[in-house]
Formats: C-alpha cells, sequence, structure tokens
C-alpha cells in the first residue's frame, strides 16, 4: 500500500539500515532498526501510520539525500 509521505523504501539486515526515500526527495537512513521491525513495517497497510508510531524519533537517523551537502546551506 503506497503512503502519502513515503515514496519508497529499503532495508539492509547486515547493517539493519532502514532508507526511507520521502515524496518530497529527502532520504533518510534509520540506523539499528532490527530486522522483525521492518517486516511488521513491510506487513502493514497503513505505512505512514506504522512508521510514526514505531520507528520515527524511535531510532538515530541521518539525513543522506543525494546532492544535499548541508554546508552549502550557509555560504553567502
Amino acid at each position: 500500500m503506497p503512503s502519502a509521505v513515503i515514496k519508497s523504501y529499503h532495508y539492509d539486515a547486515a547493517t539493519q539500515i532502514f532508507e526511507v526515500v520521502y515524496h518530497s526527495g529527502k532520504v533518510y537512513h534509520y540506523l539499528n532498526v532490527p530486522e522483525r521491525e521492518y517486516r511488521q513495517f513491510k506487513a502493514t497497510m497503513v505505512k505512514g501510520i506504522r512508521f510514526n508510531r514505531y520507528i520515527k524519533n524511535k531510532y538515530p537517523f541521518k539525513e543522506v539525500t543525494p546532492g544535499l551537502n548541508q554546508t552549502e546551506l550557509f555560504k553567502p
């Protein structure tokens, strides 16, 4: 089932990184996400609710949007 916010996602079991691509184009890696958590997310029909309730702000994350160099934002 598609999500209004999440465009796509991928999980790497070896590193426990859950990658989320938002419709906005931003890409985030959620770290140390157990495989069981990913499987439950994948199985649910309401991805946004599951994500917000059990993953977002529960696991450390970092933005990895391609082409985004945040130091560039502060240059004149």
